[in-house]
């Protein structure tokens, strides 16, 4: 018999116990190791069975057990002495209070998914899971950041696999009141509420769940309220679900529902409200709107609002492909926000910032990501070859300079070490390194022996192997209620064998079956007499991309060989719970995506935390930090004919890596059984990229390159109410008047001989038209470089030149400006020169997508 209502009852801990409540609700359990083996005392085993989730625990543990523990006095003073811990950690000053000099008050991040833990699933892959990250080290380092979310009700969705392969997709409700969840209320006890206004006389609410992530605070908006109408409550119903007006709705509410929030939070706990505002995609990008309507409220024009929120915003690209980009039929934002969403903002100025207004583009589309990039001021992708290619892919917003020039800049990702890297290392590092912290610890000393590190591994690939024949054994009874297992599932995977992992999203560039492109190829592998290797796969294709679970259907088809099922499976419904093992467990890491379709990808850095060695197509973060010693690149086919030669050529370079190259390393021993090679590669790798794909590394950047200066700008914009916004909105209007007019009429050039040598001075004259602009109010560049075949230049260097005394001014109405570059290097030569805006607020000479080029 089902039930027709369910929801969850907290237990009433025994008063000795009251910490474990305060430890509970504080999601800094999900990576601090002392405060999770708290939990897991009270009950081992139920602790396992309800996915390491304290809240869930507490509610499911018998009340005996804690009265039992109520009497045990060490173990109460352990409580309270982490309950101590965390308190501590909360109020010490860290990292960003020691910080120096100018930096901002308070920050909001917004992004559509958090991975914090398996306990709230509100996450589909690698953006939640960073952007969940993010947080962790926000909180470590101390930042006043808060970030803001949605609370999805079914979360994403839940995969099982059928018998023929299919992924199966459910969606099993979230009860809040079971999560480390507590809505924000009023001093009165009433709850705050968000509401936008809809077409057609409609109003959507939302309430804000709160979740404490160490320091940060997360709001989370839940439009499942009984103030909204059956088909607005379904607006928060799942992550990436829905159509394009279902999307629209979601993004809306995270957006301007979502600084609205922050906005009521930060007044009721009496806090400065964000200078900045990092919007972690396109989808959050509504945010910079409701700040302009909100500053149109205290006077300012559209423009001048404009400019306050472009100084404090940043803006962070994920995707390498423009189908990866929300678009909205441009019909559809006109009829939402032609209402009294956004009071004071203008629909047509509105629908300008998302118009798709470049050669290529479409007049029918509203893209959130050009939005996001014309309300952003600093913009950055994830890693350094994802700034190239995210320069280039924008660089239409930018007509007449080169993508070198594009103002979008690169902070690479990082992840969590606390969170993803296994106790037994960490446990190794104290003992043997005096530190727990293994981005620090010192990997070279002899304290900590080959043997040590062999031995760790091998810990943690048997506690993989361990929880991969759990899980396929429990998918065997989901599939088979009542039946009895077969026994062939007990020996999957095997403790001893080199074993590789690959897990992750599943669209179609990832190309998960790359590995099956001769089947008999890695048929020999698996089961080499000498070198044999294992493969764990797990991943989750979107509900709507038939051609993902296609892949997933033949990678499951062929593990279903009975000569091979122990060798290689597929592991179902993957989450942050399966994936804290299998990292750990895995020698390496398989990532052979379309280059450089890979944004990032940072499944393979948390295998590095672990030491795995990565195996990898040189693309996002590889390219990087990819060494010789750290794993193994797998050549790209970029010049290839078509698709299909360039995977052929692709999959043979992968099979020859791993016959010639890893297994045999791997499988080298000494006569300790330890295989010396690869364990020092080992050790290079824990020494070398565990501080360096730290997300602690990775936060402290985005304080230093954009939030300070994001601050800084948003600070001169607002001071002396919103006079430097106010001029400069005025001077932007000015120029964007008059530069129609600006033309490089004429250069001269002297100084070099016939043949040109190093060491000379090439002395320039460019008579410029300004249009009626003053001199100030732009910058003449000589642009030089390499010239070699075409006009285009390469290797480019940029020198102003200076406007000429009154006395050898140009004539015919044009400004002369003069300068001299030094011929320093040998080869083809070439110049141009261009005119660029320039004003002191203007973090880049491209920002304003203006430049006039000598013809």
């Amino acid at each position: 018999m089902k039930a027709i209502r369910k929801f969850t009852v907290r237990a009433v801990l025994p008063e000795p116990l009251a910490a474990l409540e305060e430890l509970a609700g504080n999601l800094r359990w999900s990576w601090h190791e002392p405060t999770r083996q708290l939990f897991e005392h009270i009950a081992p085993e139920l602790w396992r069975e309800i996915g390491t989730d304290p809240v869930a625990l507490l509610g499911a543990v018998d009340p005996r057990r804690l009265d039992d523990l109520a009497q045990d006095h060490d173990y109460v003073a352990e409580v309270n002495a982490t309950r101590d811990g965390l308190r501590d950690y909360l109020e010490q000053p860290r990292w960003y209070q020691g910080l120096e000099g100018e930096k901002p008050a308070a920050i909001a991040y917004f992004s559509p998914e958090f991975g914090i833990a398996a306990a709230l699933p509100q996450y589909s892959g690698g953006l939640g899971i960073l952007a969940g990250d993010h947080l962790k080290s926000a909180s470590d380092l101390g930042l006043p950041l808060v970030g803001v979310g949605l609370f999805y009700r079914a979360g994403y969705f839940s995969q099982a696999i059928s018998p023929d392969g299919w992924q199966m997709e459910s969606y099993p409700l979230l009860d809040p009141d079971g999560l480390p969840l507590a809505v924000l209320r009023r001093a009165d006890g009433s709850a705050v509420q968000v509401s936008l206004a809809l077409p057609d006389d409609r109003t959507l609410h939302a309430r804000i769940w709160q979740a404490k992530v160490g320091r940060v605070r997360l709001l989370l908006l839940d439009a499942d309220i009984p103030e909204n109408a059956d088909d607005l409550r379904l607006v928060t119903d799942r992550l990436y679900g829905g159509g394009g007006e279902h999307r629209l709705l979601q993004e809306l509410l995270l957006g301007i529902g979502g600084a609205r929030a922050v906005k009521l939070w930060s007044s009721l706990h009496g806090l400065p409200e964000p200078e900045v505002f990092h919007t972690n995609e396109g989808h959050a990008g509504f945010l910079g709107l409701e700040r302009i309507s909100s500053l149109i409220g205290e006077g300012l024009s559209f423009q001048e609002a404009l400019q306050v929120a472009r100084a404090g915003t940043v803006f962070t690209t994920h995707t390498p492909v423009a189908a990866g980009i929300d678009r909205f039929e441009r019909s559809l934002v006109r009829r939402y926000f032609g209402t009294d969403l956004l009071p004071g903002v203008d629909v047509e100025d509105l629908l300008a910032l998302g118009a798709e207004s470049y050669a290529g583009g479409s007049n029918d589309v509203f893209n959130m990501a050009i939005m996001g990039l014309r309300l952003g001021q600093h913009a950055n992708g994830v890693s350094t070859l994802h700034g190239e290619v995210s320069r280039r892919m924008f660089n239409g917003l930018w007509p007449g300079f080169d993508s070198a020039d594009v103002p979008i800049t690169s902070i690479t990702n990082g992840v969590h070490a606390q969170s993803w890297t296994d106790p037994a290392l960490k446990s190794l590092a104290h003992t043997k390194l005096g530190t727990s912290d293994t981005t620090t610890a010192n990997w070279a000393s002899a304290d900590v022996s080959n043997q040590d590190l062999w031995s760790v591994r091998g810990q943690m690939r048997l506690q993989f192997v361990e929880d991969a024949r759990r899980r396929l054994l429990n998918a065997w009874r989901d599939q088979n209620p009542g039946g009895i297992p077969p026994t062939w599932i007990n020996r999957v995977f095997d403790p001893n064998v080199l074993t590789i992992g690959f897990a992750r999203r599943v669209p179609t560039y990832k190309r998960l079956t790359l590995m099956l492109h001769d089947p008999e190829r890695l048929r020999a592998l698996l089961l080499h007499p000498e070198h044999p290797i294992q493969i764990v796969i797990a991943g989750k294709s979107h509900p709507a991309d038939e051609e993902g679970k296609r892949l997933i259907q033949k990678i499951v088809q062929f593990a279903a060989d009975p000569a091979l099922r122990t060798r290689i499976a597929f592991l179902p419904d993957y989450n942050i719970a399966m994936a804290q093992l299998m990292y750990p467990g895995t020698d390496v890491w398989l990532n052979n995506p379309l280059r450089p379709l890979e944004a990032c990808g940072t499944s393979g850095m948390k295998a590095a935390l672990n030491g795995a060695l990565n195996l990898s197509i040189l693309d996002g973060w590889w390219p990087e930090y990819y060494d010789g010693k750290n794993g193994w690149a797998i050549p790209s086919a970029d010049s290839a004919g078509d698709s299909a030669e360039r995977d052929r050529l692709e999959a043979e370079a992968l099979y020859d890596l791993i016959e010639h190259q890893v297994a045999p390393t791997f499988y080298e021993r000494n006569a300790d059984d330890v295989p010396e090679r690869w364990v020092s590669n080992i050790r290079h790798t824990l020494a070398t990229l565990s501080p360096a794909l730290s997300a602690d590394r990775m936060v402290s950047e985005y304080v230093q390159r954009l939030y300070r200066p994001a601050g800084h700008y948003e600070g001169l914009m607002s001071a002396n109410n919103y006079r430097a916004a106010r001029e400069l909105a005025a001077w932007k209007g000015r120029i964007v008047s008059a530069w129609p007019q600006v033309a490089v009429t004429h250069v001269e050039s002297g100084g070099v001989s016939s043949v040109p040598e190093v060491g000379d001075d090439l002395h320039l004259r460019a008579h410029v038209q300004l249009g009626g602009l003053a001199a100030e109010d732009v910058t003449v560049e000589v642009v030089y470089g390499k010239s070699l075949g075409t006009d285009e230049l390469r290797d480019v260097a940029i020198q102003a030149l200076e406007p000429a005394p009154l006395k050898e001014a140009s004539t015919g109405g044009a400004t002369l400006f003069t300068g001299t570059v030094e011929l320093d290097r040998a080869g083809a030569f070439g110049y141009t020169v261009r005119v660029v805006p320039r004003n002191d607020l203007l973090i880049s000479p491209a920002e304003m997508g203006l430049v006039a080029v000598a013809n």
